[in-house]
């Protein structure tokens, strides 16, 4: 361009005695015409300088930090309560894959959850490709979902996408159909099998790594506790904490009616989540009956008899729960929250599925707390339809509200609980009373038969539970038996903050 501007500045050379005052005459020019470009190339600089592009107020810039990475220390609920915004992609990750991972989950939501958790990073370990995981349908729920019903397959794959490849199908030069010498299809085999319960790291390496690279594809045909809780290396832990808080959001359909839920109970006050786990299955499959009838008692035990993947068919109701193994009824819990301290109006949301007994078993309850509520009673039927039928699904909705909540009391330990408590602490330590079955069901037989008055039973619920109130601590470790040690995704202390001193905060709220 500059050569241009100089052949229509320059005239051509001429001759005789003119041609020197044309010449210092052109040459001004020259001078001021590249003045006048510097002076608008220095403009220029300086105005692109000040009107720098800027993201949307609604990006969550805070979330990532300098390399677009996801700051695990901010809050996930305050993420979720965010204006939706345009998803970070973050960059791939090269690397050669040794197979492909097939993974079939089981169990109910959370259980499923805890095991995605661990396939992404078994797969990550191993460098493996996963497929995006197939849910349990034929539990007790008998829940049809597929994984794209619950959670946000887009989200889970591309927020992932710097640390592990996930593909919604396999490839079909992998698929279960594969020509034979007549050419005619037949099913095609894939080599499955459940791996060993609370492997380390090393079994996935010895064992399982030499198995993907010969057969290509490996399918889990199990996925629950198939990780240790301890022992593991850090970044492993903190990359299931990752996929737990991070890549498995609900979908946007879920989450907007959860969010609903959410504000629906913010606008009468603080609220507490009561997990009531007294449902049919629940008291089947622990043998628990206090306080069923007779009926009851023989419908659970039939019912226990036709699950064959129920191995312990004979149980004694009374020792399992003198044992703190069994969930507290309604009538117990109703008890336990006014020796905590929690008054009459406290406004109670009850997550769980049909309780068993119904609404006879829930009197006693519902006379201590009169504001008592559930998704049934705060959303209607229309917009509950989509979920019916759906208890995997309708469990999402009870997850976020329990989460979200002031406090969150579990009636039982289940996977629910283990869960939510871990979220809850990732969260900021939000308040989660962890009930001492064992302790209580001492104490309110001894105030059933008039041992203990009202005021000793309620110092001494509320001395047991004093530092049971989801406090930073160290998990529990128990050599060679993980099953009664602490649960890693109840307490994921490697992902959160350093242990403070304890303070003022196991105080019981007023709520």
């Amino acid at each position: 361009m500059l050569d241009n501007a100089m052949s229509r500045t320059l005239p051509l050379r001429a001759s005789g005695a003119g041609g020197g005052v044309r010449r210092r005459i052109s040459m001004k020019k020259y001078v001021l015409y590249l003045g006048a470009c510097f002076l608008a190339w220095t403009v220029l600089v300086s105005l692109t300088s000040v009107w720098q592009p800027r993201l949307p107020k609604s990006w969550p810039t805070d979330y990532f930090d300098c390399r677009s990475h996801p700051n695990a220390t901010n809050s996930i609920i305050e993420i979720a309560r965010s204006p939706p915004s345009p998803p970070a992609i973050v960059p791939r990750r090269i690397y050669k894959s040794n197979g492909y991972l097939l993974v079939s989950c089981n169990g109910g939501l959370n259980q499923m959850r805890a095991g995605i958790c661990d396939m992404v990073t078994v797969a990550r370990y191993l460098n493996l490709t996963l497929v995006v995981p197939e849910l349990d349908k034929n539990s007790f729920w008998a829940d049809s979902s597929d994984f794209r019903d619950i959670f946000n397959v887009n989200h889970f794959i591309n927020s992932m996408r710097d640390e592990v490849k996930i593909v919604r199908k396999l490839p079909a030069k992998f698929g279960r159909k594969t020509p034979d010498k007549s050419v005619k299809e037949v099913p095609r085999e894939i080599f499955s099998m459940p791996p060993v319960s609370w492997s380390n790291e090393k079994y996935y390496l010895k064992e399982i790594l030499p198995i993907a690279r010969k057969h290509k594809v490996i399918h889990f045909i199990k996925t629950d506790a198939r990780l240790a809780n301890n022992g593991l290396p850090v970044e492993l832990q903190k990359l299931r904490c990752r996929v737990n808080y991070e890549a498995l959001k609900f979908t946007p359909q879920i989450e907007a009616l959860g969010d609903k839920l959410i504000s629906i109970l913010r606008r009468k006050g603080l609220f507490i989540v009561l997990h009531l786990r007294y449902e049919m299955d629940m008291l089947s499959f622990s043998g628990c009956t206090h306080g069923c009838s007779d009926e009851e008692t023989a419908e659970l035990t039939r019912m226990r008899y036709e699950y064959p993947w129920w191995k312990e068919k004979e149980i004694v109701s009374e020792k399992k729960r003198l044992e703190g193994l069994c969930p507290l009824t309604p009538e117990e819990i109703s008890l336990v929250l006014q020796a905590l301290g929690f008054t009459r109006d406290t406004q109670i949301y009850i997550a769980s599925g049909e309780i068993y007994g119904g609404e006879r078993r829930l009197a006693a309850l519902r006379a201590a707390y009169p504001n008592i509520v559930r998704k049934e009673m705060l959303l209607s039927p229309e917009e509950l339809r989509p979920f019916q039928n759906h208890s995997t699904q309708m469990a999402a909705l009870d997850y976020l509200v329990s989460v979200a909540s002031d406090v969150f009391i579990p009636s039982y330990d289940g996977n629910m609980a283990k869960v939510v408590e871990g979220h809850r602490r990732f969260a900021g330590f939000r308040q989660t009373i962890l009930l001492d079955r064992k302790e209580l069901v001492n104490l309110l037989d001894l105030l059933n038969d008039g041992k203990l008055s009202w005021d000793q039973f309620s110092n001494a619920v509320q001395e047991v539970h004093k530092d049971r109130m989801g406090q930073p601590t160290v998990r529990k470790v128990i050599a060679g038996r993980p099953k009664e040690e602490d649960n890693f995704f109840a307490n994921p202390q490697e992902c959160l903050p350093p242990l403070r001193s304890r303070g003022t905060e196991s105080r019981i709220p007023d709520i």
